[in-house]
């Protein structure tokens, strides 16, 4: 018989990182904000203690011992679509993207201001469990968006998208024929800007937007890049 998982805390904040002075500087930040902080050291513990408490968001290190921070993703996402927010050291690109690919939310790269942090904690939060608006549906001939399920299905079968998948193709929906540029949807998507946060992210995301929504010929959601700007969404 399957043990069933307890319910989300919405105010706890899972962190993972192997060095004691980073995971004490984010408690203390987060503690400030109004957040209740778990800890864990390494991978294998981080999968024990999010299956346990069950954080509302995970601070996740990648360079992990005993299980990596990819592969602590993968466990993650393989239960559900708690955000997740990866902290990365410089220079590390390939392991960044792996992460986005993997269904990441966000990341910051070390060294980081733990007030930036905080505050992307806030805005991952808040449109995770945002509200949806007046409008709760929309439709794209066979495609289907809905923004109070976060739901999106195409000829009837559904799409499986992450959480930011979902963010970044209401907002294209919401904004249709317009061309946003890069720097727009960091700070309206991830409530970043480009200081904090590398444009690629905003990349990484339309790409997998594509590969799930563009494969069917018959499915009339496009996503047209405009060189050296961005984005424009058609359908």
């Amino acid at each position: 018989m399957t043990t069933a998982l307890p319910a989300t805390n919405p105010n706890l904040v899972l962190v993972v990182d192997d060095e004691p002075m980073v995971r004490e500087v984010l408690r203390e930040y987060l503690t400030q904000d109004g957040f209740e902080v778990v800890e864990a050291a390494d991978g294998s513990q981080a999968i024990e203690t999010f299956t346990d408490q069950r954080p509302a968001l995970i601070l996740l290190d990648l360079m992990l011992p005993i299980m990596n921070g990819l592969d602590v993703l993968r466990r993650v996402r393989a239960i559900g679509d708690t955000p997740v927010i990866l902290l990365t050291a410089r220079g590390a690109e390939s392991d960044r993207v792996a992460g986005l690919e993997l269904g990441a939310d966000d990341y910051v790269v070390k060294p980081f201001s733990p007030r930036e942090v905080a505050a992307r904690v806030r805005s991952v939060l808040r449109r995770s469990s945002g509200s949806t608006g007046g409008q709760t549906e929309i439709t794209f001939g066979d495609c289907v968006v809905d923004l109070a399920r976060r739901t999106v299905t195409s000829g009837g079968t559904a799409v499986d998208l992450t959480r930011k998948e979902f963010d970044l193709l209401s907002h294209f929906t919401s904004n249709p024929g317009q061309v946003i540029d890069r720097n727009r949807l960091l700070a309206e998507v991830w409530g970043s800007s480009e200081e904090w946060q590398d444009p690629s992210t905003v990349t990484v995301h339309v790409s997998r937007l594509r590969q799930k929504l563009e494969v069917d010929p018959s499915n009339p959601l496009h996503f047209v890049t405009v060189y050296g700007v961005g984005y424009r969404f058609e359908s």
